[in-house]
């Protein structure tokens, strides 16, 4: 990938489209019938590829697909990075994020992971879900159409309201990072 080309893919993401909750293309939340219901909506780009789905009965990451042109695959230098599109924009369940993971057998195989792993997808972001791929290896990395690139976990949170106070029972802090490290 030359540097023209990498800031090609690094401009497509310039402007990305972003929905509103009330963009009549895709509703803002699941239905309240089905809370565990993700709504996905495919750009034209992503036509002709599936929906995420799991590979197994007991696989906790929906698989996610590269949407790159058949014709023009993106190729990751060592040591450098690229965004994936995938073109898919989703509507999480009110409390749930979705967490975007490396995929073992990139990484292990070629060194290739998620960069700013896990990322997280917000259950009120209505833009296109990209993957941020890093290849680690020595070798050029090659992603295709349709290649699986990264997992999407999905999962519950929780909402805090922060208040500040004293802690006075520091009796494991041992810096920043914790007793552990």
């Amino acid at each position: 990938m030359t540097d023209a080309d990498e800031r090609d893919a690094i401009d497509h993401w310039a402007d990305p489209p972003i929905l509103s909750e009330h963009d009549p293309r895709i509703n803002g939340s699941a239905s309240a019938a089905d809370p565990n219901q993700m709504q996905i909506m495919r750009l034209p780009h992503a036509k002709g590829l599936p929906l995420p789905k799991y590979q197994s009965a007991g696989a906790a990451g929906l698989d996610l697909l590269a949407a790159v042109p058949k014709d023009d695959p993106v190729v990751i230098t060592a040591s450098k990075w690229a965004i994936i599109t995938t073109g898919l924009v989703i509507a999480l369940p009110a409390g749930a994020e979705g967490q975007v993971r490396p995929r073992s057998g990139l990484a292990a195989h070629h060194g290739v992971t998620v960069l700013n792993a896990p990322g997280t997808i917000d259950a009120d972001y209505r833009g296109e879900v990209g993957v941020v791929l890093i290849n680690h290896g020595d070798q050029p990395f090659t992603v295709t159409r349709g290649m699986r690139i990264a997992q999407l976990v999905i999962s519950p949170i929780m909402r805090v309201d922060p208040g500040e106070t004293t802690i006075t029972d520091l009796s494991d802090a041992a810096g920043p990072i914790g007793p552990s490290s």
